[in-house]
């Protein structure tokens, strides 16, 4: 190797040539520069230099040349920074696992086999000794910062450690294609600044300002976005915006965002969302006032106009270096709990955000403990401004350190929701089917929302007539998109129109019935279902209601009795669900009865002082359990020439996006029944998980994909 330089990368196509040095000082200052954002630009650079310093070995100099041999070259770098101790053991995880994940500590009788932090540094690996004559290690000398008082010390050093490990692969995967590209990275676009899109939102806005009237919705709508971009020059922290349906809290909170960004100097705005529909509408929002190029959806369901549109867009998306990302709560929080470096390198773009949860209600109850402690986190050592956005505000004080206060955006709180009440909601108590039915016949405009999809079918079916529409995610969603279309069309032109319908339209989904039926869940749901009762004010308070009903028919509903029990226990006191005290009872009579299970898989008992379970918490942390499968419709020319595409080349990230919008999940249960009557096949023989639906006409244009396949019944080809 004397007279060779040492390669770090080589171009098959073009035969250039990246020494070794020059990428690790490359990576060192980047992944430096990245860290630096919170502080910990010593420990970045330090990753960056010394990551890949198992390249020095001869083994991998003959691989890179042509080689077949496999070379292990990352733990050679996170032995030499474990034997160190001190602050690079951090920093050694991040090395570890820049390729494979960052791994669990493990224990002391862990052997070399064995792919535990443990085990690799009792790895033997090959000599990588030549690394001394170009390569130093960089001193780390203090901390970015120090942990509060009453901090979980395991949970708030494996966040530093997953920030630095976000710093060094972006800057890896960057450098790496810098190279490849030629030097040519222009494709990577990061938009325009935020102050240049907060001019663009006054723009927008500026005549509103001036409407003072109080005793108009504009007027209130102005007042609450008046007081958003005042309290937008607030220090950083955690906000509330709190805000009755018809508010205009899309806007006021974009306003507030932009504001408080521009005052601090900060890098992004990243909305999370529970549902890709809210995603969708949020998103064009933005995309018209800001600009398309501004904005990205991080989601499964988006699909790009062109080839060079979804190529810069998806770029954007594997480290969100946009300036406004809408993205979902399972995006935002498994990425935040992953160990794979796919997932993780956004991580350091968090930093120096501010972060809207809009719908914050839908926080996963089942992880709630790990999901506050990493918006703790954000808040606390990452320079992040959180803003928790919804007309029912969750109880989540009491899940916060005592320490971190929440301040209220809008003004005037109960005197906006008394404004905004456009609906009385009244208890019927327990009804047949039959009886329900009757008085649903009765209505010109009315939605009755279902707890399942079976039972919505159902009734659907009863009712099945002209102005009578079924709406669930049996539908996939391109079709509910031209169905919502059709019932916006009748609603807007007074015709009779009848929604049955599952909890997907209680958020994100803009529809205005004289009357809503809504079967008992929790207060929450209750209330979002309410904000589709004389959504635009236009019909008397009087002559519009929604109706909480129970049924005498049991049905299964896994992961919703407790929110009904809580429910069904305010309201057998009296308790006015339409009060934001009530819902504030709601929630921490909820919290109280869930105790444990808001970590029901323990994920935070999975970082504990200086040991660390990285894969195994990311294996668990999993918001959408794994009990569901993908079916793929194949109904229209669109969707048979995606299963035609997918045939020729396979399952790729662009055809998977695009074949989204005409797939539907289903239950493990009734998948099998599907499965065991000869309906589906395997979509490609690549995957286990998407399977296409062979008999089209199991598939309804009025309710989608019939879901009462019974046991035993079989389909003869």
């Amino acid at each position: 190797m004397a007279d060779e330089k040492y390669l770090a990368h080589r171009n098959s196509e073009t035969l250039e040539e990246q020494s070794l040095e020059e990428h690790l000082e490359n990576t060192g200052m980047l992944a430096g520069k990245f860290a630096e954002a919170f502080g910990a630009y010593q420990w970045g650079y330090c990753a960056g230099k010394i990551h890949d310093i198992g390249k020095y070995s001869e083994a991998f100099q003959r691989r890179i040349r042509g080689s077949e041999e496999k070379v292990d070259h990352a733990t050679a770098g996170a032995q030499l920074l474990w034997k160190k101790k001190g602050f690079y053991l951090f920093v050694s995880y991040c090395i570890a696992g820049h390729h494979s994940g960052l791994p669990d500590t493990g224990g002391t009788g862990d052997g070399s086999d064995q792919s535990t932090m443990v085990g690799r540094m009792k790895k033997r690996v090959q000599d990588y000794s030549e690394f001394q004559k170009e390569v130093s290690v960089p001193e780390i000398t203090v901390p970015p910062f120090q942990p509060a008082k009453g901090e979980n010390p395991g949970f708030f050093r494996s966040m530093l450690i997953r920030m630095l490990y976000s710093c060094l692969v972006d800057a890896d995967f960057l450098d790496t294609e810098n190279f490849m590209n030629g030097g040519d990275s222009v494709q990577r676009r990061q938009g325009e600044g935020l102050e240049i899109l907060f001019r663009k939102l006054l723009k927008k806005i500026e005549g509103w300002l001036g409407n003072c009237d109080t005793d108009t919705i504009n007027g209130r709508r102005t007042e609450i976005l008046k007081n958003c971009l005042e309290k937008g020059l607030e220090d950083k922290g955690l906000f509330r915006l709190t805000v009755p349906t018809g508010g205009g809290k899309t806007i006021a909170s974009l306003a507030f965002a932009l504001q408080h960004a521009v005052a601090h100097h900060m890098k992004r705005i990243i909305y999370v969302v529970p549902y890709t529909s809210i995603i969708e509408q949020n998103a064009k929002v933005f995309a018209d006032i800001l600009g398309k190029e501004n904005v990205l959806e991080n989601h499964c369901n988006v699909d790009y106009d062109s080839s060079d549109e979804f190529k810069e867009m998806q770029l954007a998306a594997e480290n969100w270096d946009k300036p406004v990302i809408v993205t979902t709560n399972v995006q935002f929080f498994e990425s935040l709990f992953s160990n794979k470096s796919s997932r993780c390198r956004k991580l350091h773009n968090i930093v120096d955000s501010v972060i809207i949860f809009d719908e914050a209600q839908m926080l996963p109850v089942d992880y709630l403990k790990p999901c506050i402690a990493a918006m703790e986190q954000l808040v606390r050592h990452y320079r992040s401004t959180l803003v928790l956005c919804t007309a029912t505000q969750p109880a989540l004080e009491t899940l916060f350190s005592e320490d971190v206060k929440v301040q209220e955006l809008c003004p005037r709180m109960e005197e906006q929701f008394a404004f905004f009440k456009r609906t009385q909601i009244k208890d019927m108590g327990q009804l047949s089917l039959e009886k329900l039915i009757e008085k649903i016949e009765g209505e010109q405009q009315a939605l009755c929302i279902f707890n399942t999809r079976k039972m919505t079918q159902k009734v659907y079916r009863h009712l099945n007539g002209d102005g009578v529409y079924h709406l669930s995610t049996t539908m996939y969603p391109a079709h509910r998109k031209k169905r919502l279309e059709e019932i916006r069309c009748r609603l807007r032109n007074h015709e009779r129109c009848i929604v049955i319908s599952t909890s997907l339209v209680e958020a994100g989904v803009d529809l205005d019935f004289q009357t809503v039926y809504r079967q008992v869940a929790g207060a929450d749901s209750i209330i979002q279902a309410s904000g589709r009762c004389n959504r635009e004010g236009i019909r008397p308070l009087s002559e519009c209601c929604t109706y909480i009903f129970r049924l005498n028919e049991k049905e299964y509903m896994p992961g919703q009795r407790q929110q009904m029990a809580v429910t069904e226990a305010l309201m057998f006191d009296g308790k006015n669900l339409e009060k934001q005290e009530v819902i504030h009872e709601y929630f921490s009579d909820l919290y109280h009865l869930r105790g444990e299970s808001l970590d029901k898989k323990n994920i935070m008992g999975k970082f504990r002082g200086t040991s660390f379970s990285f894969e195994e918490a990311a294996k668990e942390f999993k918001l959408i359990e794994q009990n569901t499968r993908t079916i793929f419709i194949p109904r229209t020319e669109e969707a048979a020439e995606l299963v035609r595409r997918v045939g020729e080349s396979g399952i790729t990230r662009q055809l998977m996006r695009e074949a989204g919008q005409f797939c539907v999940n289903v239950y493990e249960d009734d998948f099998q029944k599907m499965w065991d009557a000869g309906l589906l096949e395997p979509l490609c023989q690549e995957t286990k998980d998407y399977f296409v639906l062979r008999q089209t006409d199991w598939y309804h244009d009025d309710i989608g994909l019939e879901m009462n396949v019974e046991c035993g019944q079989a389909i003869i080809f």
